[in-house]
């Protein structure tokens, strides 16, 4: 039992962190500081009549000068300069306490706020307090009234400087995000060209060859179709073995771009008649999905059919990912020379970390090539987030 106690007050007498390194700046404003307050210090105890109360003069500067100079370590050694500053005090606390009041303050303070030994700060914040309640009972010490001008001076500048500071590192702050933003801008925009160079690499070693070879073996059939039967029949049989070797290299690629596990790689692309099995297997897993067409439906090019259809993909895919427990909804409308796309959810739970953003400038690139637009953010009134696609049709 005893062990445990003693174990308990060893932990509580330990530092909570390491000790405070102040800043070169911080160093130069603590002694600039220490060398006007011992400054004013010494000029105070001067000032005092040597009759009052048998107080001399030099010992009073002597005390004055030693308590105001250790305030300039006060950050570095917080707790050590209070124990200083209050050792100093106790010879002329009973008779002048405003020798050493304010230096006390200014060293309790700075305990408090660096010090990591907390218990023993305590300790000694609680003995100063004792010893300002018992020698302050008939007045808490004034400020000398020929000093008053020169301290609302000093108040005014330093308030000044503090919001000069403050000023710039909001200003720096600011800069820092701005910059990030513009790093990550700049990171999307590299992914995406990296992908772009990447699928057209595997595009161009895949169909480079076996076209070549097509259009050759096409041209020969040409030129002797009438004059050699059989070898234009030989050079077609080549046309349909290099289409037939390029389909199957094309279905390999496209497997290697399409995601793990993507049955639906190799199928037909998708239009807007797939959207409800979309939106049916979103369902499935749980969220609740609500589905309208609004307008008069009209056939809709292959092109802007499979944009509008990724735009509904990857905004419940989202939803699904970053919203649990949210529902959603699709909202298709036919205007008379748009198609508009819209998904809301209404926010849900968040789980995880945002995504890269990738996918949505993928839409927006997507929408691009046939003149939409795409736009996307938290919803104005409520909770959740709105993707609203806007595709230029035909008239119909």
């Amino acid at each position: 039992m005893w062990d445990e106690q003693a174990a308990r007050i060893e932990a509580a007498l330990r530092p909570s962190g390491p000790p405070p390194r102040p800043s070169p700046r911080g160093q130069l404003f603590d002694i600039t500081f220490a060398l006007v307050l011992a400054g004013a210090s010494i000029d105070y105890a001067y000032d005092v009549p040597v009759d009052q109360d048998g107080a001399d003069p030099v010992p009073l500067v002597v005390v004055a000068l030693a308590a105001a100079t250790a305030l300039a370590l006060r950050r570095r050694y917080p707790l050590t300069v209070l124990w200083a500053v209050l050792l100093l005090t106790l010879p002329v606390v009973g008779a002048l306490p405003r020798v050493t009041y304010y230096d006390c303050v200014i060293a309790a303070y700075s305990a408090t706020a660096y010090s990591p030994y907390r218990v023993q700060t305590l300790g000694t914040v609680g003995l100063l307090g004792l010893l300002a309640w018992r020698f302050t009972r008939d007045g808490m010490p004034t400020v000398p009234q020929h000093y008053v001008g020169s301290l609302v001076l000093a108040l005014v500048v330093l308030a000044g400087l503090a919001l000069r500071l403050w000023r710039s590192r909001a200003e720096q702050g600011q800069q820092r995000l701005a910059a990030a933003e513009r790093e990550r801008a700049e990171a999307l925009r590299r992914a995406v060209e990296s992908e772009r160079a990447r699928i057209a690499r595997e595009l161009h070693d895949v169909v480079t060859h076996n076209v070549s070879v097509m259009v050759i073996q096409a041209g020969a059939a040409r030129r002797v179709i009438d004059s050699a039967p059989e070898q234009a029949r030989e050079a077609m049989r080549a046309v349909e073995g290099a289409g037939r070797t390029a389909m199957t290299e094309l279905r390999h690629v496209m497997g290697l771009l399409a995601a793990a596990g993507d049955d639906a790689a190799l199928a037909p692309q998708p239009g807007l008649e797939q959207l409800e099995a979309l939106v049916g297997r979103v369902r499935e897993t749980g969220m609740p999905v609500a589905f309208s067409v609004t307008g008069r439906p009209r056939p809709v090019p292959a092109g802007e059919a499979l944009a509008a259809y990724r735009v509904v993909q990857e905004a419940l895919t989202n939803a699904v990912k970053h919203a649990s427990g949210a529902s959603a909804a699709v909202r298709l409308h036919y205007g008379d020379d748009e198609l508009r796309v819209e998904v809301t959810d209404d926010g849900g739970r968040a789980t995880g970390a945002g995504g890269s953003g990738r996918g949505l400038l993928g839409l927006r690139e997507r929408l691009a090539v046939y003149g939409g637009t795409l736009r996307s953010g938290p919803q104005l009134t409520g909770d959740g987030y709105r993707v609203d696609a806007v595709i230029p049709l035909g008239m119909p």
